[in-house]
């Protein structure tokens, strides 16, 4: 708390010496143009619609990173297949890709298509080197004894892949609030965050930008404690089962 205080003052520090609202708005007027944003049905408004789609594109990304993370681990022809894919996504800029999905899609759908495109690689990586990873002397002795697929599943690959799969999701969902919003700021669908941020360089509201900029990391944040919340439930259980 005392460094978040520090940066604080130095940020008004900077504010007063500027003395120019439209190059650099102080914390105090950001949080005063909040407290009057947040009494908006606009505001939620623009906060659900980028929520909503920014989560349900880390969703998707999540599902189809595992779902293909496994089917490389089985079958190396996918694993070749997708290589070359995952080297290109990674590498490509944003900018890039919400260019040609303008070409295809409308913009509403933008923020949903560049978050799965962001957040599957970071996911895919994580899941199958921890795949790769799993002791085959376990997976040995559940053949040995002829332990069901599904109880292998639940009792060694779950838990050998987990922590990878934290690591993934948790680096995942901040790419894909990152690159949700660019992309917003780019295609400028209406009622998204993204749109607020494009009409306050339009408009030189420094205010509103920092304002904005400060929602979109405290949903950021709050997503990703969530979702840690959510995997250590998971590990918890992983590990009862692993014991029993």
């Amino acid at each position: 708390m005392w460094a978040v205080i520090f940066w604080l003052l130095v940020w008004e520090i900077a504010a007063r010496w500027v003395d120019n609202s439209i190059f650099l708005a102080s914390p105090l007027a950001a949080l005063k143009r909040l407290s009057q944003l947040v009494g908006q049905a606009d505001f939620w408004q623009s906060v659900l619609f980028s929520v909503g789609h920014i989560l349900l594109g880390f969703v998707l990304s999540a599902v189809l990173g595992i779902a293909l993370a496994a089917l490389s681990y089985r079958f190396r022809i996918v694993r070749e297949l997708l290589s070359p894919v995952t080297a290109t996504v990674k590498s490509v800029p944003v900018a890039s890709f919400v260019i040609l999905v303008l070409l295809w899609l409308p913009s509403r759908q933008l923020s949903i298509v560049i978050s799965v495109l962001i957040g599957f690689p970071v996911i895919y990586s994580n899941v199958l080197t921890g795949l790769d990873s799993t002791d085959p002397k376990l997976i040995e002795m559940a053949k040995v004894f002829r332990i069901p697929f599904w109880k292998q599943l639940r009792a060694i690959y779950l838990y050998e892949v987990l922590p990878f799969l934290h690591t993934g999701l948790s680096v995942a969902i901040g790419l894909c609030w990152k690159s949700g919003v660019a992309a917003e700021v780019i295609g400028v669908p209406k009622g998204s965050i993204g749109e607020k941020l494009y009409q306050s360089k339009i408009y030189l509201e420094t205010a509103d930008l920092f304002c904005w900029t400060l929602v979109i990391v405290l949903l950021s944040i709050g997503c990703e404690k969530l979702l840690k919340i959510l995997l250590r439930l998971i590990e918890r259980r992983a590990a009862a089962c692993w014991k029993r």
